[in-house]
């Protein structure tokens, strides 16, 4: 084992871990703590108890993630100690012990990265994902529920919540349209790199002929509004039908009208929800949605001024994304940040860290070159 190679990897994760400390400001993450530790230490601070819950969540969170910077660093440390000693004394156990411990050290020092480049206004948000069946007929359908399942099963291995909303089902198999709400830490921050067109390349299984079908689906994923969001909705501009749940189901199902189709007027917005057993609740949860939507499109226009007026600056995303390819080979492959894999069971079982990963850093790439042309 060559001094030079480990020597080599101790100084980029050293430089890797700078990096990422001068972006967080741990001296500024410091002062934070104090003061959300005066905050929290106020006689009255649960006479408001959603405020209380967000101050005791962000001291929570940022006492950890000062926690674990402590604590790579001083496994830097303890590592370069440890493989010293071993070098020194010829102990091939310990220096392959500091070996294995810097390549797991590195890999959690990549996880604070992606971590620290989620800093958008709601990148910590619950997400809201719609997917949609597009050109290809039936196989679209089944594509789209393809990803649906694709994405519960991303959730459920990062240990995150999933609910399923509302779903549309195709009439020969598939869905027309799913909308599921994923909660947990930076849902909406990681899964964001996941809006845009899908496109699978497959033999169909609907086609008797067994001829190769291409087929398209719509991934929208937005931030769930809070309270504090303030998107004023006026009564007047909202339509509201209601109708029977449809779909699968058992008892409960198909006997009230309980779904709720509510229409936004001005802009055209149609949210449909069937979860809730009450049209009260599917009401709400709707109306929740809607503002969510209405936010996105408030940012979206401001975006824009900010794009005209600081002249033509390069588009973050485009339309088809990811491609998904079955036949004549197997690959998937992400059309922005070149990332793909040939493993397209595990992608669609819901191994899409890397993915996710990638695309995190190729958005905060697009966002620091757009600055650098605007100066």
């Amino acid at each position: 084992m060559a001094d030079y190679d480990f020597s080599q990897d101790l100084e980029v994760a050293r430089a890797k871990y700078e990096t990422i400390a001068g972006a967080v400001n741990l001296d500024a993450l410091r002062t934070q703590i104090k003061d959300l530790e005066r905050e929290a230490s106020e006689p009255n601070l649960w006479d408001n108890p959603e405020h209380a819950q967000k101050v005791t969540a962000k001291l929570s969170a940022s006492q950890a993630q000062l926690r674990k910077l402590n604590a790579v660093a001083q496994r830097l440390d303890d590592i370069a100690t440890l493989y010293e000693l071993g070098s020194e004394e010829d102990d091939e156990d310990s220096m392959s012990e500091a070996s294995a411990e810097l390549v797991a050290t590195t890999k959690e020092l990549e996880e604070i990265e992606i971590q620290t480049l989620l800093d958008g206004d709601y990148d910590d948000r619950t997400a809201v994902v719609t997917i949609r069946s597009g050109a290809g007929g039936v196989d679209a359908a089944d594509w789209a529920h393809m990803l649906l399942r694709m994405y519960v099963r991303y959730a459920e291995r990062n240990g995150y919540k999933v609910k399923i909303l509302d779903t549309s089902y195709a009439e020969e198999a598939g869905i027309k349209s799913a909308t599921m709400q994923i909660e947990g830490d930076y849902a909406y921050g990681k899964l964001s790199v996941e809006g845009g067109t899908h496109r699978l390349v497959r033999i169909s299984p609907f086609d008797n002929q067994s001829r190769r079908q291409t087929s398209f689906a719509a991934v929208e994923v937005i931030p769930l509004v809070e309270e504090t969001d303030h998107i004023d909705v006026p009564d007047a501009d909202i339509r509201i039908d209601t109708y029977m749940s449809s779909g699968p189901g058992g008892q409960g199902v198909n006997t009230t009208y309980s779904a709720v189709r509510l229409t936004h007027i001005p802009t055209g917005i149609v949210i449909t929800m069937q979860d809730e057993r009450s049209q009260i609740q599917n009401r709400a949860a709707a109306m929740s949605i809607l503002q969510s939507r209405l936010l996105v499109m408030k940012h979206e226009e401001e975006a824009k001024t900010r794009k005209e007026l600081a002249g033509d600056i390069k588009a973050s995303w485009g339309d088809q994304m990811r491609s998904y390819v079955l036949h004549p080979y197997q690959m998937v492959k992400d059309l922005r940040t070149g990332y793909e894999t040939s493993d397209t069971q595990g992608v669609f079982d819901g191994d899409l860290n890397a993915f996710v990963d990638a695309g995190i850093r190729w958005r905060h790439q697009q966002r620091r070159e757009a600055l650098a042309e605007q100066e």
